[in-house]
């Protein structure tokens, strides 16, 4: 049995990315992103977070040898 470290890295950064997406969705147009030139940093980071940590368990997957 092998342990894949792609696996826990991959569901910790789904995980922070669905909630930092979704605290970014809930608070869309909330006046303290004005600190930030207007951007939504937590729905941009949310994403970011959410697309690699899909990465990294896409690649868990692909990575596992058939038996």
């Amino acid at each position: 049995m092998a342990f894949d470290l792609r696996l826990p890295i991959g569901i910790l950064f789904t995980l922070f990315g669905l909630i930092l997406t979704g605290y970014g969705v809930a608070t869309r147009g909330s006046e303290m992103y004005e600190k930030s030139l207007g951007k939504n940093i937590n729905l941009e980071w949310g994403i970011v977070l959410l697309v690699f940590g899909l990465f990294m368990l896409a690649l868990t997957r692909l990575g596992k040898k058939p038996e």
